[in-house]
C-alpha cells in the first residue's frame, strides 16, 4: 500500500491524478480531467450520486456525497463565469474603438 501511496503523491507532483479503475490505477493529467463533463469526473472519481449512495451502510458516504455535491457547484460556478467572461469580453470589444474586421483601432481606419 505504501508503494501506491508514493505513486500516487509522485504523480500529483507532476500534474497528474491518480484514480482506481476496474483495470488497476489511471494516471491522467489533472488540468485534463477537470475538463470533463462533471458527471464524467464524478464517475471516474467513484463519486457519482448513484455509486456513493449505494454504501448507505458506510458513513463515509455522506461526505462522499457533499464532495459530489460540491464538486457539482464549482463545476457549475467555473462555467458560469467562463461564460461571462467571454460575454463581457465580446461585448467589450464591439463597444470599443477597435475594428472588429481587423482589430486594429479606428483611428488608423
Amino acid at each position: 500500500m505504501e508503494e501506491i501511496k508514493t505513486k500516487i503523491l509522485e504523480e500529483y507532483k507532476n500534474g497528474n491524478i491518480v484514480v482506481s479503475v476496474v483495470g488497476g490505477l489511471l494516471v491522467m493529467p489533472i488540468k485534463e480531467f477537470i475538463k470533463q463533463p462533471t458527471n464524467e469526473m464524478l464517475y471516474d472519481l467513484n463519486r457519482n450520486e448513484a455509486v456513493v449512495l449505494t454504501f448507505l451502510s458506510d458513513p463515509k458516504w455522506i461526505n462522499d456525497y457533499a464532495v459530489a455535491k460540491v464538486i457539482t457547484e464549482l463545476k457549475n460556478r467555473i462555467e458560469e463565469l467562463e461564460n461571462n467572461y467571454c460575454d463581457k469580453f465580446v461585448e467589450n470589444f464591439n463597444n470599443s474603438s477597435y475594428c472588429k474586421n481587423c482589430g486594429q483601432h479606428k483611428q488608423n481606419h
